[in-house]
């Protein structure tokens, strides 16, 4: 599987728990980090978690690796390291302060492949 395909994998797994604006930036020509940031949002912090547990259970299906899980606790900020791919869940009030589509404004936008 190529990161795009693990990019809309994930896109999927944050559409099925209703997860709200999901935005897929291309990183490739941007930053070494990742190929792509998933960006998603949550009205609640059970609703986050919900999401990044879709998203780390839909990786582990496919046999693939979870490098890192951070923010579960709190459930403000998820960030789910699929290694080429990462996953920012926010609670609706956090994404818009850290606003990271802003941040990373020169990263192109990509289909996610959902309706």
């Amino acid at each position: 599987m190529d990161s795009k395909q693990l990019a809309q994998l994930a896109a999927k797994a944050c559409e099925d728990k209703r997860g709200e604006d999901i935005v897929l930036l291309d990183m490739k020509d941007v930053s070494l980090i990742a190929d792509y940031f998933l960006i998603c949002e949550g009205s609640n912090e059970r609703q986050v978690q919900a999401i990044a547990r879709a998203i780390k259970e839909t990786a582990e299906e496919k046999e693939l690796t979870v490098k890192r899980l951070e923010g579960f606790d709190q459930a403000r900020w998820i960030l789910v390291d699929l290694e080429d791919v990462v996953c920012h869940i926010f609670h609706k009030e956090e994404r818009s302060y850290y606003n990271l589509e802003r941040l990373w404004g020169d990263a192109p936008l990509v289909e996610t492949g959902i309706n």
